[in-house]
């Protein structure tokens, strides 16, 4: 067993400047937001919408890339029904303001809608996740816009 200096130990307990604190806390929470969004990149892909049920508020506003408007309900069926030959996420960016964090990356999709038609996304999204009075992060809101050739 190592036998650790008092010094180190002593170090450890000196209480962190604010802006040190701020920025780890800050820096969690875009991981942590991070990992939520490929849990919904996962959740699509293998069209399992219990992933991701968990993860989305109750009140969710989804806005899709042709301007329809729908809830969490909709959400949840468009990851059971949408079948992916490929999907992927990247550019992700998460900003983090107090319990409220934005997600900003680009989806990049082939595969059929739900009438069984093909097709091809390349889109910009925007997410925006709360957390709650539980300490877990949900989303609120979803936005997609087309990224045109």
């Amino acid at each position: 067993m190592h036998k650790i200096p008092s010094a180190i130990i002593w170090v450890t307990l000196l209480p962190m400047p604010i802006g040190v604190q701020a920025h780890q806390t800050n820096a969690s929470a875009q991981q942590t937001v991070a990992a939520l969004e490929q849990t919904w990149l996962i959740s699509s892909r293998t069209n399992n919408p219990d992933l991701i049920a968990p993860l989305l508020s109750e009140r969710l506003v989804s806005t899709s890339s042709n301007g329809k408007v729908t809830d969490k309900a909709a959400a949840l069926s468009d990851v059971k029904n949408y079948k992916w030959t490929s999907l992927e996420n990247s550019d992700l960016r998460v900003s983090v303001f107090d319990n409220t964090a934005i997600a900003t990356f680009t989806v990049d999709g082939v595969g059929v809608n739900p009438s069984g038609t093909p097709i091809t996304e390349h889109e910009r999204w925007t997410d925006t996740w709360l957390k709650n009075s539980k300490g877990k992060w949900q989303c609120i809101a979803s936005h997609a816009s087309e990224i045109k050739p």
